[in-house]
């Protein structure tokens, strides 16, 4: 089964996309950073597709203080256990000092990475991702969780990389990875 992380730094709108895309409102949804500490996880479909969603909380990769970096460390664990990662960023402030940190992070690992340029209701798609150029990710989309704006659009991106990776012959496999999930 397909598994997409959704990752990226302080109130850039993951658990909005995480409420919008599981169609639930299971993640906490505040103007206040921090909010989101530990990974959530909820099954999901997309076009009949399975996908394990997993929220995270901010990252910041360089944090040195008790909790960003403990939150960190959750992400870290989130991008290892995924296949694909949805790094989202903010389209209203721009690419910034962490959204780099977070791409040198992320080009290190072996995954598929959809850039999703949030928060872009009302701007201008060109100007608005052409700021986040410098982070050398191709698949890119421009949309606003709160405003479900192309949310259908990022969904067939994802199914799209879905359909190439394998994930349908999981059922032929001789054996059964098996993960048990929960809060402490």
């Amino acid at each position: 089964m397909l598994s997409l992380a959704i990752i990226g730094r302080p109130n850039v709108g993951k658990s909005s996309l995480f409420n919008v895309l599981s169609r639930s409102r299971k993640a906490l949804v505040a103007d206040i950073p921090g909010l989101t500490r530990d990974r959530n996880y909820i099954k999901i479909f997309i076009d009949n597709l399975p996908i394990w969603l997993i929220d995270t909380g901010g990252f910041e990769p360089k944090a040195k203080d008790t909790v960003s970096y403990k939150m960190s460390e959750q992400t870290k664990i989130a991008v290892d256990e995924c296949d694909c990662v949805l790094f989202v960023v903010d389209g209203r402030t721009g690419c910034h000092p962490i959204d780099e940190q977070i791409a040198d992070f992320l080009r290190k690992k072996n995954k598929k990475i959809i850039l999703v340029i949030n928060k872009s209701e009302g701007l201008n798609f060109n100007l608005t991702s052409s700021d986040f150029l410098r982070l050398g990710f191709t698949n890119n989309i421009c949309i606003s969780a709160s405003h479900n704006e192309n949310i259908h659009i990022l969904k067939e991106i994802i199914v799209s990389l879905a359909d190439h990776d394998g994930h349908d012959d999981y059922v032929n496999n001789e054996h059964v990875s098996i993960s048990i999930l929960g809060k402490p």
